[in-house]
């Protein structure tokens, strides 16, 4: 679909790129020549991610454990890339879901959603696009949003809130920074199934998408080449004149109605307590990956 190189010489940032989306689109943009930063907070799947992108395209990736809830912390990383060379592209993807009757959800719970997908994007947004405007230096943001941001979603209240703020972010940062030749547009992916989000969000599922590909006019969930496609041309040069958009791409679901969860509210709460064990039990297989 694309030229090669279409982005060599360009150099970008992919938040929560080990894994999932994140991982998917930091390889296309690698296959089309760009030098590839990634960051989050598992040091050995970075490490993988990076060996096996530098393994099969040759490209450059540079990767570093970050919390993005660190305000100084992002700061001190996003001044680090600078002194090396100037981003091209941010792509704002590190996020945290799960779902959960909002009754039942603590201000803990409340927070380990917003503290990383609303202040964290905004830490990241904020550090480069400061610098982009000190170096009259040309850039491209990316966010990774969800279609809830039109519609709301039920048992994803702190996601959905969190996220409705960045889609406005999107719109105000794109009016404030075009001056500076600063482009900010975000993707609202419908349902692609990933490890990790898919084991918080639909841990029934054991690899059964038919239940969310029942409500997708389409009939079916999206492929990882189409996400990629799509975040490949909005970080390209041919698309400069556009910017303030949130773009969905999600097999028309969302006009469907009703917001992506929607047909959780047939659980019981002994539904709600197997589903929270089975979360539990997928964080906790995470820590200990973490510490191996």
């Amino acid at each position: 679909m694309f030229k090669d190189n279409l982005l060599k010489n360009k150099s970008i940032l992919v938040t929560g790129g080990g894994t999932g989306l994140g991982k998917e689109m930091a390889t296309h943009f690698a296959s089309l020549g760009a030098k590839i930063y990634i960051c989050g907070r598992r040091e050995n799947v970075l490490k993988d991610t990076a060996d096996e992108i530098t393994s099969e395209y040759g490209s450059e990736v540079v990767y570093r454990p970050l919390d993005i809830r660190a305000s100084a912390d992002v700061d001190n990383y996003i001044e680090e890339i600078f002194q090396d060379q100037p981003l091209d592209g941010l792509v704002n993807n590190a996020a945290g879901n799960f779902i959960s009757p909002t009754k039942d959800l603590s201000p803990k719970g409340f927070d380990a959603i917003a503290n990383i997908v609303f202040h964290g994007t905004f830490y990241v947004t904020h550090s480069v696009g400061k610098r982009w405007i000190e170096l009259n230096h040309p850039g491209s943001i990316i966010s990774i949003l969800a279609t809830w941001v039109w519609t709301g979603s039920p048992y994803v209240v702190p996601s959905a809130m969190s996220k409705t703020g960045l889609h406005a972010m999107t719109q105000s940062l794109a009016a404030e920074w075009g001056k500076y030749k600063i482009r900010v547009n975000a993707i609202a992916p419908g349902p692609f199934p990933t490890k990790g989000a898919w084991d918080r969000l639909n841990p029934k599922s054991d690899g059964d998408n038919s239940m969310a590909e029942g409500t997708i006019p389409l009939g079916r969930v999206g492929k990882m080449s189409e996400l990629q496609n799509l975040a490949s041309f909005l970080m390209s040069d041919g698309c400069n004149y556009l910017t303030g958009q949130t773009i969905a791409i999600d097999g028309a679901q969302y006009l469907t109605g009703g917001g992506t969860f929607s047909g959780l509210s047939k659980l019981t709460d002994e539904n709600w307590d197997e589903i929270r064990n089975m979360i539990r039990a997928s964080n906790n297989k995470d820590k200990k990956d973490r510490k191996a």
